[in-house]
């Protein structure tokens, strides 16, 4: 925990500055609610065209909007026992809090609600959103201080206590290796209401296994104890090929609920993966904005006619 602990004596300057200005251009124009819709007037923005009402009515309506004092992000981190499996001298864990704080920070900055949900198999500790930097470094420390009760992953429950305690919109970081199964239901209704982000940790020692003979090893979250040979080109395989087949079901779920997903590695730079992140996210946010509101698509649907 080297990297987070530092932080919480003395936060990067730099690196925080960095982060917020991406997380600010990402984020900024979410500090507005719909409110409620009225016909279309000569010099409104057509970017403000609400597509399903102006279909069923037969000519446009346009959304109105009431400001909101500020965007509230959840972030919600899994704390189970296979989180403390890593290899190069950081465990997955580490790269949560790394993840965690900064975004918490970053958040602080910019005047948002920032609130917290660490989770292995129950609900392990709730922080109500709240704004101000002190809030941030709180929820840094609680990620780092919390003791585990249970070793399991639930992602269902999780999910589960997100939509019940947050019935309006947030943006959600989701910040777990997603070894687990059963949430599919949960995510799906998430990503519904909210602004859901999966972040899934993964380690190098998860994929690639070295051939090193004999080895006892453990599952951390059921303590079961096998003794494998990883000079078998099958152990080995098999170790990718579940690797494999947990990438492909998050992403599958990620695409049908459009949901962003942000991969993070142990061997990787935080920071510099956050960045690239948002400004990928901004790039995709904006061209399906521009695609959206592009001029041939509204005469098409008899808009601008």
């Amino acid at each position: 925990m080297q990297q987070p602990r530092q932080w919480r004596i003395i936060p990067s300057r730099r690196v925080e500055d960095r982060i917020s200005g991406e997380y600010r251009s990402v984020f900024k124009g979410y500090g507005i609610e719909f409110d409620d819709v009225r016909e279309y007037a000569y010099g409104d923005d057509i970017r403000d065209i609400d597509w399903n009402v102006t279909a069923r009515m037969g000519h446009p309506y346009i959304k109105r909007y009431r400001e909101e004092r500020e965007l509230t992000l959840i972030l919600m981190v899994d704390v189970s026992s296979s989180l403390d499996f890593g290899t190069r001298g950081r465990t997955k864990s580490d790269t949560a809090a790394s993840l965690a704080g900064l975004l918490a920070l970053s958040a602080a900055r910019n005047h948002d609600k920032t609130g917290l949900i660490l989770f292995s198999d129950r609900i392990e500790n709730y922080v109500a959103p709240a704004r101000g930097r002190r809030n941030g470094m709180r929820i840094l420390r609680e990620i780092l201080a919390t003791e585990k009760t249970n070793r399991r992953t639930d992602l269902g429950i999780a999910l589960r206590f997100l939509n019940r305690v947050h019935k309006r919109s947030a943006t959600v970081f989701l910040i777990s290796d997603f070894i687990a199964d059963g949430y599919e239901n949960e995510f799906q209704n998430s990503a519904r209401r909210h602004d859901l982000i999966a972040c899934r940790l993964n380690d190098i020692g998860e994929r690639l296994l070295p051939s090193a003979g004999l080895l006892e090893v453990a599952d951390p979250e059921t303590g079961e104890v096998r003794v494998i040979d990883t000079t078998v080109d099958q152990t080995r395989i098999r170790l990718r090929e579940w690797a494999d087949a947990r990438d492909r079901r998050l992403g599958r779920l990620c695409r049908r609920q459009n949901t962003d997903r942000l991969e993070l590695s142990n061997q990787h730079n935080v920071a510099d993966v956050l960045r690239r992140f948002f400004h990928r996210r901004r790039q995709r946010l904006f061209a399906a904005s521009a695609q959206r509101y592009n001029p041939k698509t509204m005469s098409s649907h008899g808009i601008l006619e």
